[in-house]
């Protein structure tokens, strides 16, 4: 099981967030980002399974200790919409990769929904991450343009996605090639947040199965 740890920002200040660690030193490590109900029991989760699979998996708590209900879409709304990206990504992704990296491992960032985007922010504004794995969230261009984007990148998107439509994901995908970026996108016949088992009303185990082997592959491919 994994715990609660403190880390160092970059301008100081403390930040938090739920550990797992393997059972091997010196494990490369992975920055795992939130959905936008906060750091639930499927995030914590997520790094568990990570953590099976050898790797040290940490993800930083963007709304300080606050979860919202499944149910509750109101109030994870208004909580994303109160975050400022920007400053989470410098100051908390940051952060949660510098204590990762502390270990000599290269670190790799992944996230889903409100963290989907996070990681393409990650991806283009910060130099500690190996590689990206990103799963149905895009932030506006103006905030992360894709030829902006500095590691290999692997992302997944739903076919049924309201959100994350087809179309942008179009438009992300053609601006990548254009900027000759190394990039994977995978589209699933499946609707937005199908990673989520404990969301019986999203899920979809086909396609969150084939989703992780490839993040799996992609991950020990660049991160070892």
């Amino acid at each position: 099981m994994g715990t609660k740890v403190g880390f160092k920002r970059p301008d100081g200040k403390e930040g938090s967030g739920y550990l797992a660690k393997p059972g091997r030193a010196k494990a490369p490590g992975i920055v795992v980002i939130q959905e936008w109900w906060g750091v639930q029991d499927q995030i914590k989760g997520m790094c568990e399974r990570f953590a099976a699979a050898g790797y040290e998996a940490l993800a930083p708590d963007l709304y300080a200790g606050t979860t919202v209900p499944y149910h509750d879409v109101e109030a994870a709304n208004r909580e994303m919409t109160s975050l400022d990206f920007l400053g989470a990504t410098d100051q908390l992704v940051r952060g949660a990769a510098i204590y990762l990296k502390a270990a000599g491992a290269k670190v790799g960032l992944t996230g889903f929904c409100l963290g989907g985007a996070v990681t393409i922010l990650g991806a283009a504004r910060l130099s500690e991450f190996a590689a990206a794995v990103c799963f149905y969230g895009l932030p506006p261009e103006a905030a992360a343009k894709p030829a902006d984007i500095r590691p290999p990148l692997q992302a997944h998107f739903a076919n049924q996605d309201d959100w994350c439509t087809p179309q942008a994901v179009d438009a992300f995908e053609a601006a990548l090639k254009a900027a000759k970026k190394p990039a994977e996108i995978f589209r699933y016949d499946a609707g937005h947040g199908f990673m989520n088992e404990q969301r019986l009303d999203v899920h979809d185990r086909k396609a969150a199965e084939q989703a992780w082997e490839r993040t799996l592959a992609f991950f020990g491919k660049h991160l070892g």
